[in-house]
């Protein structure tokens, strides 16, 4: 059988090549680093991670807390990687990003239907079955040939963010304390409160700083869920305190009250040795990110091992150009995972691969596609991202909104989001997904 290439070893490439290669079907999975590498990339290895949280809730009754059991279900490579190099983090999943991305790399070059090839893609190959998932960070000439290979249609840009990295031995524990909001899970995170005057200075310190220069970048275009916390603040005094420095649920046991602020920080390694500034994504000049978050009592000599950067997103104008396969619709040899289709996460980029590769494998052993049901989360992107319906088409994370509703009444949100949790997997038990 000749082999699917795969382009990109993010985490919805590596998710695709795997699951192809479980099933007998050979792939020749291509990746540019270590040859090239982007401001985002920081080692050789395949699905790396910007943040230790990057995957998420864990729960049920969180819509990304159900995709991961589907995924798990299906046999996914991304979550068992994950779930062994876990590290505590509330209800969330937490990753040593490093133990992580070292596993999948593993794993991926020991399997012996897996071909690792090196290199940059520039163009799309002009024969064979191919998933494109060379990610948010595609090169500009992988990224021309995709735009000329949709000369009728539009490809829409945004701007990522990440939040800076600290030192757990830099921060002031004395200005600072362990626990979680309303006491849900083990207190892993670090929580440095504000008072009402030591917000207020760095609220205004926060909305006159210098930024760095992002060609193409507008706040008006800012995709919500990943702005920066200048352009976030800029848009009220208190916006941040109904955002990421909310207070609620957060009593400081020194006085026994909640702050008036609070910035979380959260564990981004295994050994706890460095910790993100949940929400801190920017892009601040690195100068005035130190002296503006140095305003916060607990970061005042905070040692940071890595600042907020912007980087860029590319994806497509999908409803209009994939089925619910990740298929292009004029050219089915070819499919898209990964965000460049408008999933918006890692989880759902990490879905994205595995339905396409599961479709693509069914094809090529000769059986009818599974067709995952609106029910389940899986299921739930791949109709959102294939509706022809949505005319301005935006990335989006899983949601329990795009799901549907029960048809019966549940008191309570989390009651109701664990029944719709329980539904789904009831549906995806159903499925042949071999």
């Amino acid at each position: 059988m000749e082999p699917v290439i795969v382009i990109g070893a993010g985490l919805a490439g590596s998710e695709a090549a795997w699951q192809l290669a479980r099933r007998g079907i050979p792939v020749t999975l291509r990746e540019m680093k270590p040859q090239k590498m982007t401001p985002a990339h920081h080692s050789p290895s395949f699905g790396e991670l910007v943040c230790s949280n990057s995957l998420r809730s864990d729960q049920l009754e969180n819509a990304v807390g159900l995709l991961k059991e589907e995924l798990r279900r299906c046999g996914s490579l991304i979550m068992a990687c994950a779930d062994a190099h876990r590290v505590e983090a509330g209800g969330a999943l937490a990753v040593d990003r490093h133990g992580f991305a070292r596993a999948v790399t593993e794993k991926l070059r020991a399997h012996p239907l897996i071909t690792v090839e090196e290199g940059e893609v520039t163009r799309i190959p002009e024969s064979g079955n191919v998933i494109v998932a060379s990610g948010p960070l595609t090169s500009d000439p992988l990224a021309e040939a995709i735009r000329a290979f949709f000369p009728e249609s539009r490809t829409l840009n945004f701007y990522d963010a990440a939040a800076p990295l600290v030192t757990f031995e830099s921060v002031d524990m004395d200005s600072a304390f362990f626990a979680s909001r309303y006491d849900r899970g083990t207190p892993d995170y670090i929580n440095c409160p504000m008072t009402e005057e030591e917000y207020q200075s760095f609220w205004e310190a926060l909305t006159t700083a210098q930024e760095a220069e992002v060609h193409g970048f507008e706040d008006a275009g800012v995709f919500e869920g990943c702005m920066p916390v200048e352009v976030m603040a800029r848009r009220g005094r208190d916006t941040l305190c109904y955002g990421p420095l909310k207070p609620v649920g957060l009593k400081d046991p020194k006085t026994g009250r909640e702050p008036f602020a609070v910035v979380q920080l959260r564990k981004d390694n295994a050994q706890g040795t460095i910790y993100n500034i949940v929400g801190f994504q920017t892009h601040l000049k690195w100068p005035e990110q130190k002296r503006v978050f140095s305003m916060i009592p607990a970061l005042r000599n905070a040692e940071y091992v890595r600042y907020g950067v912007m980087h860029r997103n590319t994806f497509l104008d999908s409803p209009r150009l994939l089925n619910r396969y990740f298929r292009v619709r004029t050219e089915p040899r070819i499919r898209f995972a990964g965000q460049v289709t408008g999933v918006e996460g890692y989880v759902e980029s990490t879905a994205s691969g595995c339905l396409a590769a599961l479709e693509l494998a069914r094809e090529l052993e000769g059986k009818s596609p599974i067709d995952f049901p609106r029910e389940t989360a899986m299921g739930a992107l791949a109709l959102y991202i294939s509706d022809p319906s949505v005319v301005n088409f935006q990335p989006m994370n899983v949601n329990f909104g795009l799901i549907p509703p029960l048809g019966y009444r549940v008191k309570g949100k989390r009651n109701k989001n664990a029944e719709l949790s329980k539904r789904a997997l009831e549906a995806l038990g159903q499925l042949d997904l071999e």
